[in-house]
């Protein structure tokens, strides 16, 4: 079977399609702030990672497609589930002390950390003078976001800042290991292959976070958790993800790229919303001055 045809430029439904995903995307937060009310985070972070396994697993086999990892690529898969689990164990911890409209622009400077470690790490991805200027301007609305005052914060909102931030940064480490180990002779995956992965084996490591830190502690379901969890595990990590993939075999990655700078406007829109989250005037400048300056980072022109 030949491969999809990719097509530089994304058609109507194709548009309204990544606005649909980054919608979904957005709300993740929301779902997250929800499922913590009745259950330990770490432990929604297992359990999402073991349903969407399954789902990404069963959906690929319906279809004949191989989620198992060739031989010689188990280690490869370890690292990729340590990095995948370190980012959601911090992501889900963190949005237990903090805002999600907050959450959601630190989780999305993932594409900043991963300019940044492209120049170092990545042979032929070098940051150019207008992607430097990128960069800064990406830094200057983190910087706006860490100094937006609000009433209705957390008293520990600081540390749920950080551990987001972290989360960004091991989102940032999976994406770079990805690319580096795909550029290798034998290296490639599908993307079926790769999802599987990091959500197969990044349970061991979120589960070791459950025993060590939330062991004995209360679980209390009710219609809202369940529909909360429902929404992480099918809607974000199943669906959405495989949503995305199908799309990045359709059409140019630069393309892709500028829409997702919708999700965190969609995240701060539903934490206000849906949350009652206070959202400062400074929150809404580092929106824009992150997306700004992440679109100057994967502008065509500025690899040019």
């Amino acid at each position: 079977m030949p491969p999809p045809r990719t097509s530089d430029a994304i058609t109507l439904s194709g548009a309204a399609l990544l606005v649909f995903v980054c919608l979904m995307w957005g709300g993740n937060a929301v779902a997250i702030k929800f499922s913590n009310v009745g259950m330990p985070p770490l432990l929604a972070a297992t359990v999402r990672s073991i349903v969407a396994a399954a789902a990404v697993w069963l959906y690929a086999r319906a279809k004949g497609h191989v989620v198992a990892l060739p031989s010689g690529q188990h280690v490869r898969g370890m690292i990729l589930g340590l990095l995948f689990g370190l980012d959601f164990l911090f992501l889900y911890w963190g949005l237990a002390y903090t805002n999600a409209s907050r959450s959601v622009i630190f989780l999305y400077t993932h594409p900043f950390w991963v300019a940044l470690g492209a120049h170092f790490f990545i042979k032929g991805d070098r940051l150019t003078a207008l992607k430097w200027a990128g960069l800064l301007l990406a830094f200057g609305g983190m910087v706006a976001v860490v100094s937006a005052g609000s009433q209705d914060l957390p008293p520990l909102y600081w540390l749920g800042d950080l551990m987001v931030a972290a989360a960004a940064l091991f989102w940032a480490l999976t994406t770079l290991y990805i690319k580096k180990t795909s550029q290798r002779p034998g290296g490639a995956l599908s993307h079926y292959q790769m999802l599987f992965a990091q959500l197969a084996y990044s349970i061991p490591v979120l589960a070791l976070g459950v025993a060590l830190f939330e062991w004995g502690r209360p679980v209390h379901f009710t219609p809202v958790i369940w529909a909360a969890l429902f929404y992480q595990c099918l809607v974000v990590a199943f669906f959405s993800y495989l949503l995305w993939f199908w799309m990045i075999n359709r059409f140019k990655v630069s393309g892709l790229t500028a829409f997702t700078f919708l999700t965190p406007l969609f995240g701060v829109i539903m934490g206000a919303v849906i949350l009652g989250e206070e959202v400062a005037p400074l929150v809404w400048l580092g929106i824009v001055l992150v997306g700004a300056g992440i679109y100057m980072v994967n502008w065509q022109g500025a690899s040019e």
